[in-house]
């Protein structure tokens, strides 16, 4: 009896040992915004809103957590060069035709996405 009472105290001290080690991710990179008198002087992404990588793979905005980063590039109608587009995003792939959209060059409010499913971050 005292065998079984031990190993069940044991148990229960390593189970919230274990649960109490895990530890909230932390933020490995910072992305500040760009300098506005920066912006668009070279071929370099320009930052708009401020985000973190996570130590778990993650990836945030102040507001909302996403797990995936998208780098999408294209060129658009008549452009004399390609766009790329940063999404944080909780949507595993994003088209191009959706980022140039959802980037503010669409009047129609059904192009853009809801803020917790993706979120535009920077581009060039």
């Amino acid at each position: 009896m005292k065998k079984i009472i031990r190993i069940t105290l044991i148990t229960l001290m390593l189970l919230s040992l274990f649960g109490c080690s895990q530890k909230e991710p932390s933020v490995v990179k910072t992305y500040e915004v760009t300098d506005s008198e920066l912006t668009f002087e070279n071929d370099e992404l320009v930052t708009m809103v401020k985000y973190y990588e996570m130590s778990d793979g993650t990836w945030k905005t102040d507001d909302y957590t996403y797990q995936y980063i998208l780098e999408v590039t294209g060129r658009m109608n008549n452009a004399d060069k390609d766009s790329t587009f940063v999404f944080l995003s909780n949507i595993k792939d994003i088209t191009f035709e959706q980022a140039w959209k959802a980037s503010g060059l669409s009047s129609n409010m059904d192009d853009y996405f809801k803020e917790e499913d993706a979120k535009l971050v920077a581009m060039k």
